[in-house]
């Protein structure tokens, strides 16, 4: 697990075990929103997102 702080649009931090990056799906992985920076991805265009089935 990394000391990263996580993005508003993050589930967990990264390295978090059954977690790992998805496409922003506030701006498809842009980064962008209306010329300027997403805010659910701070402008990475990934957010951490919980994986796998229960």
């Amino acid at each position: 697990m990394t000391d990263e702080p996580t993005k508003p649009g993050d589930q967990a931090p990264a390295g978090t075990p059954g977690t790992g990056e998805n496409s922003c799906p506030r701006c498809n992985g842009s980064g962008r929103i209306d010329s300027g920076t997403c805010p659910v991805c701070e402008g990475t265009g990934i957010v951490i997102e919980g994986i796998g089935g229960g």
